[in-house]
């Protein structure tokens, strides 16, 4: 049996105290193993049961995470059969556990949690199932490491540059990708805690395994323990998963998905990504500002086919001035192995059949709705016109009562913040509070370098619904701030409604795009003209004071431009 370190409160870390125990003891359950101190006061570790202590995996000083293995314990003979004896009679028969909920959560990712903490918050009883990791995909292998190489990648670039600032750096640069790698999981296993622990503080039962349906309120538990969960309502929240490709050759031990890169301690010198799409484009960055040589084969005519075509434009040309390799166009036919084990990728665009050979592959095609295991069929669970995710309402329900659906097993839009909120508003609906779902307003961030950020509609968008509309735009090369930063690559575009003088959409590529979209998506949620907006004092100097001038050219013309 593992004996781990307690929860502790934030996600932060804690020191190992005194260890009252030595390898070979015999303790008695309840018994106090060791001291864990943290900012609260210590916790002490105790014996889950009797038995003898095989392992000792700390020492005293050592800084430890909430959950870190501390001790193995091997059980007491009689204790181990009476377990048996009372949870597994045999290897095929296990005891079920019958449980009553107001209200199961299917999965525990950023829309399950977050609708799970709203709900217990709220009053009511809930229990969340997880088959996997709590956090979901965006905690533990999607947006938030993703974010952690983009921070390890960007002070590479820094430092390499560190001279135009006057810093200079003597010796060769050396990236340790182990120690990036490292860094990561430190952060993901903070987050993760810090989630674990809001999970006890509102009194969550959270619950290992897989959940399938039984009837429309009612799922089986496969797990550790096997479980009947019977619950009022139930919202379905297991995410997505990764999309599958059919290529000759991208199951051979060199090609990588996401979740493999994000794990890889040895940093490839070339790598040929399959995908010009978000995942692709970010992956492309973090791994050119590591010094990897880097080429990108996408299907479509351009890259990152959801953002205008300028704004593709440019994110192309810098790429490129950066030394990444793209190939649009292209269908990727087959990857094969060479003598020294280089991957060697087929495909065909308007000059014909090429050829790329590169250390590592990495397939970057997108993500799809996790629908495994769950038999939704037997609870009556509608998916949409193509199979691919639940099809839900505005208010997230199902077409099956009570049973809702959020996040990205409806493939609405694959966002974590919008799996948050249409979690709240799921509850919401499930406690008689009549709330709807609006998209218009939805930020999107790609952390690309530079960053790309957008909200409302964009103007090829504005072409398409033909609407009467004037687009602005303000390059980064005219703003204080962002030159003193050496960031000008980029610009800002507005779109304001003639009709109304609201503005309808922004977009944003350059440096802090990510937290400078907030400003726009307020605007556009409040229904801000460009008035309003050139009438708001912005302060000096900063990269906000694009989207004022922005609102200007909107007008009379941009004043610094």
């Amino acid at each position: 049996m593992d004996i781990n370190v307690p929860v502790i409160t934030g996600g932060k870390k804690g020191k190992v105290g005194k260890i009252s125990v030595k390898l070979g003891d015999l303790v008695n359950e309840g018994d106090i193993l060791a001291q864990v101190e943290t900012g609260k006061g210590n916790k002490p570790v105790k014996a889950l049961e009797s038995g003898t202590i095989t392992k000792i995996l700390c020492e005293e000083g050592q800084d430890v995470l909430s959950k870190q293995g501390m001790f193995e314990l091997t059980l007491k003979e009689e204790n181990s059969k009476t377990k048996i004896s009372q949870e597994s009679p045999t290897t095929s028969e296990k005891k079920i556990n019958n449980i009553a909920t107001d209200l199961l959560v299917i999965g525990s990712g950023p829309g399950g949690y977050v609708a799970a903490i709203y709900a217990a918050k709220k009053g009511l009883k809930v229990t969340v199932v997880e088959k996997e990791y709590i956090g979901g995909t965006c905690l533990n292998v999607g947006c938030i490491p993703t974010k952690s190489l983009v921070k390890s990648s960007e002070i590479c670039h820094n430092v390499k540059n560190s001279s135009l600032f006057g810093i200079n750096t003597t010796g060769l640069i050396q990236v340790d990708m182990e120690r990036v790698i490292s860094q990561k999981k430190e952060v993901v296993d903070k987050l993760v805690s810090g989630v674990d622990f809001l999970m006890q503080k509102n009194n969550i039962n959270v619950i290992k395994g897989q959940a399938s349906f039984i009837t429309q309120n009612k799922i089986s538990l496969t797990g550790e323990k096997n479980y009947t969960i019977s619950a009022k309502d139930i919202i379905i929240a297991t995410g997505s998963v990764i999309s599958k490709i059919n290529i000759p050759g991208i199951d051979l031990p060199f090609v990588m998905n996401s979740t493999t890169a994000l794990s890889s301690t040895k940093l490839p010198k070339s790598i040929t990504i399959i995908g010009g799409g978000v995942i692709g484009m970010e992956f492309a960055f973090i791994y050119r500002n590591l010094g990897v040589e880097v080429n990108v084969v996408e299907f479509m005519d351009r890259l990152l086919t959801m953002v205008d075509k300028d704004v593709s434009k440019e994110i192309e040309s810098i790429a490129k001035d950066k030394g990444i390799k793209i190939y649009t166009s292209s269908k990727v036919n087959k990857i094969q192995s060479s003598n020294d084990n280089q991957a060697i990728i087929t495909f065909e665009n308007e000059k014909g059949e090429q050829l790329l050979i590169s250390e590592k592959v990495l397939s970057a095609i997108g993500r799809q709705p996790n629908l495994e295991g769950l038999d939704i069929e037997k609870a009556g669970v509608k998916l949409n016109n193509k199979g691919r995710g639940i099809t839900v309402d505005e208010n997230m329900k199902t077409n099956v009562p009570h049973v809702y659906a959020i996040g990205d097993v409806t493939n609405i839009i694959q966002l974590a913040h919008v799996a948050s909120h249409q979690g709240t508003t799921a509850v919401s609906n499930i406690l008689g509070e009549t709330k709807s779902m609006d998209y218009f307003a939805v930020p999107n961030v790609i952390f690309t370098a530079p960053e790309i950020s957008s909200v409302g509609l964009n103007e090829d968008e504005c072409k398409i619904k033909k609407l009467d509309y004037k687009a602005s735009k303000f390059n980064y090369m005219s703003n204080g701030k962002a030159l003193t930063m050496n960031e000008t690559r980029g610009f800002i575009k507005l779109i304001k409604d003639n009709k109304t003088n609201k503005i309808i959409g922004g977009t944003v590529i350059g440096t802090e795009a990510s937290s400078l979209i907030g400003t726009i998506t307020l605007a556009i949620s409040n229904g801000l003209t460009d008035e309003e907006i050139r009438e708001t004092i912005f302060a000096h100097p900063t990269t906000s004071e694009i989207i004022h001038e922005a609102a200007y050219g909107l007008g009379i013309g941009a004043l610094h431009e």
